[in-house]
């Protein structure tokens, strides 16, 4: 590892679940200042309709302005293919700095061909304030947020560790989840277990906040787990479990999923950023490519 978490320090986290997307967002706040970062927003979307609002991203805003808190980032673990991005609202409201991992040139590249956007379309990540890499660190406040490269699920996934708490984006699911797809473009399942390790060798008490959760057989919905409890009850990467038998079951597993309901908005807003394509005559529209995925 890169770095040592902090013993004792301990940020307050609150989480925002959103049932249409089963995303978990997040504001994470230094409990010594008033600075806190916006981890994974979402931007509402009917998609049959075409209609954008911000419910959500009013409620994490809500809360932030009735405590007098002064955020500072805005954070991406990585490019969503399940939801759309609020961060250029939240960053109009409140501002902030909006930072997701380098990698983000990879997948930028990838899916303006599948969208076969024009020239115009900067795919060098200068749409973000801040590219981390593996061992990068930045500041909320007094607290030191480090940064992990974790792909697998997506080349860009990076892992949060601010004091003892993780934020692991799609890395990892709650223990009775398992984990994240790794058959989206630039996924692959064995790049995926050995992420997951790496994230599995902090702290046994430190706190894991998921992305999803999507309640399996039925249980009500819970985002926060440790390390200690992914290790020994996680049903696909717990202890004893080989990257052999984990990529076997994953790629096997991959094979019968079909694709996100939201990839194809999801994937042309959070490449820019959050931002809303535009048409020639400068009107926000969305493209549906066929046969593209």
């Amino acid at each position: 590892m890169p770095f040592t978490p902090e013993p004792g320090v301990k940020p307050e986290v609150l989480g925002f679940f959103d049932p249409q997307t089963n995303t978990i967002s997040y504001i994470v706040r230094d409990p010594a200042s008033p600075s806190c970062a916006v981890i994974d927003s979402v931007m509402d979307i009917d998609y049959a309709a075409g209609r954008l609002s911000h419910e959500s991203a009013d409620r994490m805003i809500d809360i932030i302005r009735a405590k007098d808190w002064q955020l500072e980032w805005i954070i991406e673990t990585h490019v969503h293919a399940d939801h759309l991005s609020a961060a250029p609202y939240i960053q109009d409201a409140l501002g902030g700095r909006l930072g997701i991992g380098e990698n983000i040139t990879i997948v930028q590249d990838t899916f303006g061909k599948v969208f076969n956007e024009g020239t115009e379309f900067q795919r060098d990540g200068s749409q973000f304030d801040r590219l981390f890499a593996d061992g990068d660190s930045y500041t909320i406040g007094g607290l030191t947020a480090h940064v992990m490269h974790t792909p697998g699920h997506t080349p860009a996934c990076m892992t949060h560790v601010i004091g003892d708490a993780a934020f692991v984006g799609d890395t990892l699911f709650m223990p009775d989840g398992g984990s994240a797809r790794a058959d989206f473009p630039g996924g692959d399942a064995r790049t995926l277990y050995r992420s997951t390790k790496r994230v599995l060798q902090l702290p046994d008490d430190t706190r894991l906040f998921m992305c999803h959760d999507y309640g399996p057989n039925g249980r009500e919905i819970r985002f926060e787990t440790t390390v200690g409890d992914e290790r020994k009850h996680n049903i696909h990467l717990r202890d004893g479990i080989s990257e052999g038998e984990f990529v076997a079951m994953r790629e096997a597993r991959d094979a019968t999923l079909s694709m996100p309901r939201l990839i194809l908005p999801s994937l042309q807003v959070n490449m820019r950023a959050g931002d809303i394509p535009k048409d020639k005559d400068g009107r926000p529209v969305l493209k549906v490519p066929l046969n593209a995925l």
